[in-house]
């Protein structure tokens, strides 16, 4: 449906006690396809009695022309999930849940443990099945603006009329409370990218809650969880974080309520073993504090202005926000609409606060001094813990394979023969329903701007929008100047410039500030491609923020005290920013490693490919120990608006597909981290404050800046006095200040009406960038491959990146899907085409390599002998235009003119390229860009030892 739909989301998660199947669209047509297909998916799935599972595992022999050969684990879901368990922090998580509620459901991994993956039967499924996927059993969300009776309507005639009610007895038992704390250890496998060796032990204490569905309660403990752990004033940042013992909070700290009864959990990683008892006394300790002393009322004050901001935030996926967060509640049959009263819970808080000035502190007494229901969890590393488990799988396959007669190995092959023969015919999809390419928009609606000036010479755009009371505010700031040996610490100036104090306030103090005046601060890296040239790109930093409108003059003070005074020089604060930030991305490469692999894949083919390497790929994730072993990785973190106000969280485990970037993406990450290592052990830290003192000096002043300011049209003219006062309080450089590369080119952003100053951006430019072809392989402790492999192609304005675009979803839909996913085993796959031009074909958590790269092979030869029909390149379209017009908050729109200078003109034009999109366009670019020979390619692989690169002598290998 994917490529039958204009849906702005579509997918399926499943949480530890209930599977939701959640999907947008702005379309009505749409909406009634999508909602007649996902009541087949959930109520009626084809359940034959099988010998394998497609979606789940299947065995498979290593020689299919010999069926005595061993057989060996092949799946989706089993390679999905010894992907997630690639992550010890995932394997820590896990692990507190089922230890702390051991009683019921949540004794189990929900999404599958690997090892017993292959022990489900087609019985169980059905079992299962149709008592927890009955209508009985289901509870039915909408939200938007479509006719609530014509959904009420489908529901009935398309599903609930056609069963009779159950009473399916699912109800999750309440777990029964502990007596005495307690304690296990579990093990985990060492992490040859952490930061050091000797502190890689992780410990928490965590304590059981009351059920959920007590909406205020939850709402309450929710709230006095952010009190304990948010912010460098919380209890437990102090006395944790800051006493030197770890390097960052553990996994799931703060309030879970996903679970019938909710949880609080806190402690830390990257511990030395010998201090595990130390870190479970200062929690009592803390705790003891707390109770005695209570919370400062501005801290409380803070959190509920924080609150009130949420509440105010529009989002484009507000509705999916309002499910997660209605949906673990809603399962345990607690008030969906209760919970979504948070104006009346926030009332109701606070005249507990006035009746009681001690309320938070006897519910710190209550639920955790004097709860025996109290688990401290410890997780050591292991060097042996990846070869047991293999031993394990290894056992059960033996196990498997010796319950097999001849006869039935016999059938297995004959039925894996008979799945590859399924798998290589083309589907019939004629049975779904689906929208057609008339039913697309054919032109976009217009975005009204204005361009204004500051200080009679800053641009500042102005994008009158309907913001709920909010204001929203971003500046740009050029690079150009900065010397290039500068450049690899501007990631990690980003990261602690809103984090270290400004002014008179220091760190602790300024974080107060934020929280009460703002919804936050930001500054990230930024490389920009040109729309017209592969070879020109603009770099920069992007500092963003939003406020309370009534709160505008006190952000814009802060930023004029960060731009005009930040406190570079606190090395203590410093080196706790590293560290933490350092574990916060210890595990960023299982969850993201295709998009590492790109960017390596794509570093040769572009001159702005160094700098993205630079800011966000895996040379910063690998730096390197004398032994030459890698010593650090990365969490990429999307950027996001903020989350709705929840005494819950999002499903622990939604996984169902690999987290795609969209086409313009950028990943953000907080620092460089081959820095990191040897800036975490350096004694003095003062010579890396210098440099990124000498990061301000270039950065933070009115050259080369350019606002943009989205607010009501009536709060608009309060936002342009209140940046104008910004601006003026910058200085200038005391001397003229030369771009360190000198084929600068001044661009003017079309398209914007009024003001009397251009926006003009300064792009880099080098004629003399020769692309190259490179293939690297980072060897990584995972039992799974992340493959990618890039190609140079044309910018955006070109015709032919029309044609590219379409390309790379079609290539995913009928031949990348079925080779990588279906018939190789792999979690994820595709191809995608950057804003930039360069075009990616990738898999996901996939247990194959090089054989992937063939099947690469193969798609481009799939495209340029153009194997495919119209009503593929329509689907293909309908994809493509799904993402193009997905929804655009109040608070985002225009971005694209200010980052990118693209105007709705232009937009338009590229609008119309992708309807004329036509199937000998296709092949044509197939042949002209992807055939062998044609374009220069990179290939990047992330994962285990492989024997055949190793005696491939044109791979790098590190």
């Amino acid at each position: 449906m994917l490529n039958r739909s204009l849906c702005t989301f579509m997918n399926a998660f499943t949480a530890s006690d209930y599977t939701l199947y959640p999907f947008s669209t702005q379309n009505p047509k749409d909406f009634q396809n999508l909602l007649s297909v996902y009541l087949d998916a959930a109520f009626f799935p084809c359940l034959r009695e099988l010998d394998f599972w497609q979606e789940g595992w299947r065995l498979e022999h290593e020689d299919p022309s010999d069926p005595q050969t061993p057989l060996v684990f092949k799946g989706v879901v089993f390679n999905e999930m010894k992907g997630a368990f690639a992550d010890n922090e995932r394997i820590f998580s896990q692990h507190l849940q089922n230890r702390l509620l051991p009683d019921h459901t949540y004794a189990v991994v929900s999404g599958g443990d690997p090892v017993c993956i292959p022990d489900l039967t087609w019985e169980q499924l059905r079992r299962f099945h149709a008592t927890h996927y009955h209508p009985s059993n289901a509870r039915f969300f909408t939200y938007g603006n479509f006719p609530l009776e014509q959904h009420l309507r489908q529901i009935h005639e398309e599903a609930l009329s056609k069963f009779q009610k159950i009473e399916p007895r699912t109800a999750v038992p309440a777990q029964k409370p502990w007596d005495q704390p307690r304690e296990f250890q579990i093990s985990c496998a060492p992490d040859s990218l952490a930061a050091g060796s000797s502190g890689q032990t992780t410990v928490s204490v965590s304590f059981l809650l009351p059920h959920i569905t007590d909406t205020f309660e939850a709402f309450t403990l929710s709230l006095l969880s952010s009190l304990l752990v948010s912010g460098p004033s919380a209890p437990f940042y102090q006395s944790l974080i800051e006493s030197g013992l770890g390097t960052g909070f553990s996994p799931d700290a703060g309030y879970n309520g996903c679970t019938r009864e909710a949880y609080f959990s806190v402690g830390l990683q990257g511990v030395a073993e010998e201090d595990v008892g130390a870190v479970r006394d200062l929690v009592d300790r803390t705790l003891d504090g707390v109770i005695e002393k209570g919370f400062e009322a501005d801290r409380i004050e803070a959190l509920l202005h924080k609150i009130e901001i949420q509440m105010k935030h529009q989002s484009v996926s507000f509705g999916l926000a309002l499910t997660l967060h209605i949906a673990s509640c809603w399962n345990h049959d607690g008030d969906p609409v209760e919970l979504l009263k948070l104006g009346a819970q926030v009332a109701q808080f606070r005249k507990c606060l006035e009746d009681n000035p001690k309320f938070l502190q006897e519910k710190v007494q209550q639920y955790f001094k004097n709860n025996q229901h109290k688990l401290t969890l410890s997780m050591t590393p292991d060097d042996k813990y990846s070869e047991k488990q293999m031993q394990m799988e290894a056992e059960k396959l033996k196990q498997k394979v010796s319950s097999l007669s001849p006869e039935d190995k016999q059938r297995l092959h004959e039925k894996g023969l008979e799945l590859q023969a399924q798998q290589s015919q083309p589907q019939d999809a004629s049975c779904l329903p689906a929208l057609k390419v008339s039913d697309i928009e054919p032109r976009i609606p217009a975005t009204d701007l204005e361009v204004a000036t500051a200080a009679g010479d800053v641009p500042v755009q102005c994008c009158a929008q309907p913001t709920n009371g909010l204001v929203y505010f971003r500046a740009f700031a050029s690079l150009n100047t900065v010397p290039e040996e500068l450049r690899p610490y501007v990631p990690l100036f980003c990261s602690v410039l809103t984090k270290l104090g400004c002014g008179s306030l220091d760190y602790r103090e300024q974080a107060q500030q934020v929280e009460l005046k703002t919804g936050g601060l930001a500054a990230s890296p930024q490389v920009l491609p040109d729309d017209t040239h592969l070879d020109t790109y603009e770099q920069g930093v992007l500092f963003s923020s939003l406020c309370l409108d009534r709160n505008l003059p006190d952000m814009m003070h802060l930023w004029s005290e960060i731009f005009n005074s930040p406190r570079l020089e606190e090395e203590e604060r410093f080196r706790v920013l590293v560290k933490m930030t350092a574990q916060e991305l210890a595990n960023g490469v299982p969850d993201s490693g295709h998009l590492y692999a790109s960017i390596r894949a794509g570093r040769t083919l572009a001159s702005a490919g160094d700098l993205q390497e630079a800011f966000g790929g895996m040379d910063q994730v690998t730096g390197r120990t004398s032994q030459g072993k890698p010593c650090w990785r990365v969490r990429l973190f999307p950027a996001q608006g903020p989350p709705l106000p929840s005494p819950g969280r999002a499903p622990a485990a939604p996984h169902r597909g690999p987290p795609l970037p969209g086409p313009r993406s950028h990943p953000s990450v907080p620092a460089q981290v081959r820095l990191m290592k040897r800036i975490a052990e350096t004694a003095d830290l003062t010579p890396v404050l210098k440099k990124l003192l000498r990061i301000k000096k270039h950065l933070l002043n009115r050259d080369s800046l350019r606002c943009a300011v989205n607010a009501t049209p009536q709060q608009m003219p309060q936002a342009q006095r209140a940046v104008d006062g910004f601006v003026r309080s910058l200085s200038r450089s005391q001397k003229e200040r030369k771009p360190v590369r000198p084929q600068v080119v001044e661009k003017p952003a079309p398209g914007a009406a009024g003001g009397s100053a251009p926006v003009l951006r300064k792009l880099v430019t080098d004629p003399t960038f020769k692309p190259c072809q490179m293939k690297t392989h980072f060897l990584l402790p995972f039992p799974v491959n992340y493959v990618a492999e890039c190609v140079r192609t044309a910018p955006y304005t070109d015709p032919d990146h029309a044609s590219l675009q379409v390309l790379a979803r079609l290539m995913t839909a009928k031949f990348l899907h079925v080779e990588i996913r279906e018939k190789g085993g792999a979690y994820g796959g595709g191809a995608r085409l950057s804003h930039g031009g360069i075009f990616t074909l990738f898999s996901y958590r996939d247990p194959r390599s090089m054989e992937t790269l063939q099947s690469f092979a193969e798609a481009v030869d799939w495209a340029r002998s153009g194997r495919f029909t119209q009503q593929d390149i329509d689907e293909a379209k309908l994809s493509v235009f799904a993402s193009v017009d997905a929804p655009v908050a109040p608070s985002d729109r225009g971005l694209d003119h200010f980052l990118y200078g693209l105007s709705d003109e232009m937009k338009q034009v590229h609008r119309e390229q992708l309807f004329a999109v036509c199937r000998e366009g296709l092949v044509d670019v197939s042949n002209r860009y992807l055939g062998t020979g044609r374009s220069t390619r990179s290939v990047a692989l992330l994962g285990p030892e492989n024997s055949r690169i190793a005696k491939d002598p044109s791979w790098i290998i590190r």
